[in-house]
Formats: structure tokens, C-alpha cells, sequence
């Protein structure tokens, strides 16, 4: 099995989600005691946090390029960044290393596509919902996004930020996501994707009435498809391409 790259921290609750989520699907999948090789490098929330609110994004794309590289000279195979937003930065990660990285995005897209899905809503942090970067990828995919109307992106936002990244996981919070996410239904969604690894947290298939698509699950099984194919088998195909410019 290849040893998968995690870039961490951006929260390390969703952080501790993905290792659980890694392991506990690779004991799945193999049995025993097997679990998943990895290598973590967890870069500081606060620090990155700080960069989203001032717009460095070039300035945070070089950090978790960074982060990229020391998982590469550390031994991992492929690389996860452990988060919905910081992919607005991917290329800068793909550029910074040699070994796949592996996109949440297609991740996500690849299974709603299965699903029969082709309208989708979209939950996330304000940088998710109100940036290109996600939708974008999606339509490359054939997969059109919907997203909450202005006062709901806040709510949304903030309670990412305000509490599930602190740990905090409130009842009202999670009444509010289920009727955000019915009004998206309402409006044409055919499912919700939950696309901030936090919101997994706070709701899940049993609170809304329309598909889930947990971009956190799908991430993980998709590194782990990767992980254990064949010896020898290329990987490359399944990565950004390398020669995509860099953002910023």
C-alpha cells in the first residue's frame, strides 16, 4: 500500500477526521489490524486563517506548498490537503511537488456525477461558496452549483468559523444547515455537498431530505483507491496536471 501525505490543521478537528475516516475505511477494505501508512504535517490554523482574511492567497499557497514538499521528502506517495478552501491554492501544491496530488473537487464531482446528480448545492466556507475555484471544477465535470443566498453564505460561514473550528457543535447551528439546505433543494438542488470538512460535524445524510455528498468521505476513499492500486500501476492521471500554471 502507498503512504498517503496529509496536510493538516486547517482545522485539526477535520484534520482528526481524515485520519479516523483513513483508517477506519482501510481496516474496511483489508481487514484485521491493517491501517492505512501515512505521513501528517499539520501547519497552523491560525496562521493560515490570518492569510484567507487578508486575501494572501499567494502567500498561502507558498505555505502549503511548503507543507507539500516535506511530505514528499518525507516518503508519501500522493498528497491530501485536508480541506475544502485551501484548494483555491492546489496549484501551487502541484507544483511543488513530483508525487499526485489528489483533488477534492473531481473527488466529489466523480461521485455526484454517478449519483445521477447534475445540480448540486453547495455548503462551505464564504471563500468556497462565493469563489470560482470550486465551481469551476465542478462544471468541468458537467456538475452546476447552487449556493445560499447572501445572508445564508454568512451564517454559514461563521458558524464555521465561529464554532465548528473552535470544537463546537450546536443544535441551533444544525437546525439552521437543514433548512438552508432545503431551501437549495427547493430551489433545483438534487443533492448537498457538504464541501467545508468541518460541516460533517454538524449534519449528515439523516438530517435533509436530499443526497449528501460528504467532500471529506469522498476525499479519503478516493486517496485510498489510489493507495492500494496495483504495484506499478500510474497514478499520475488521477493528479492535476503539473504543467497547470500556479494560481495568484
Amino acid at each position: 500500500m502507498r503512504t498517503i501525505g496529509l496536510i493538516g490543521g486547517m482545522s485539526w478537528e477535520s484534520s482528526a477526521e481524515y485520519y479516523r475516516l483513513l483508517n477506519e475505511l482501510t481496516r474496511e477494505r483489508l481487514g484485521g489490524h491493517h491501517c492505512a501508512p501515512s505521513v501528517m504535517v499539520t501547519v497552523d490554523f491560525a496562521e493560515i486563517e490570518a492569510m484567507q482574511r487578508a486575501g494572501d492567497w499567494p502567500g498561502a499557497g507558498r505555505r502549503l506548498a511548503e507543507a507539500a514538499s516535506s511530505l514528499e521528502r518525507a516518503g508519501a506517495d500522493l498528497v491530501v490537503l485536508c480541506t475544502n478552501t485551501m484548494h483555491r491554492v492546489a496549484d501551487h501544491v502541484t507544483a511543488a511537488v513530483r508525487i499526485p496530488f489528489v483533488d477534492i473537487v473531481d473527488a466529489t464531482a466523480e461521485r455526484i456525477r454517478a449519483a445521477g446528480a447534475r445540480t448540486v448545492g453547495l455548503l462551505g466556507t464564504r471563500f468556497t461558496m462565493e469563489g470560482e475555484f470550486y465551481r469551476a471544477r465542478m462544471r468541468e465535470h458537467g456538475v452546476e452549483v447552487l449556493v445560499p443566498g447572501e445572508a445564508d453564505r454568512t451564517l454559514v460561514h461563521e458558524v464555521i468559523y465561529q464554532e465548528l473550528t473552535l470544537g463546537r457543535v450546536r443544535d441551533e447551528s444544525r437546525r439552521e444547515f437543514v433548512r438552508v439546505v432545503g431551501d437549495l433543494a427547493a430551489r433545483g438542488a438534487a443533492g448537498v455537498v457538504l464541501g467545508c470538512t468541518e460541516i460533517t460535524l454538524l449534519i449528515g445524510p439523516d438530517d435533509v431530505a436530499v443526497p449528501v455528498f460528504d467532500s471529506t468521505r469522498l476525499h479519503v476513499e478516493r486517496a485510498l483507491d489510489l493507495a492500494l492500486a496495483a504495484p506499478g500501476a500510474p497514478l499520475a492521471h488521477d493528479a492535476r496536471l503539473h504543467d497547470r500554471p500556479v494560481a495568484g
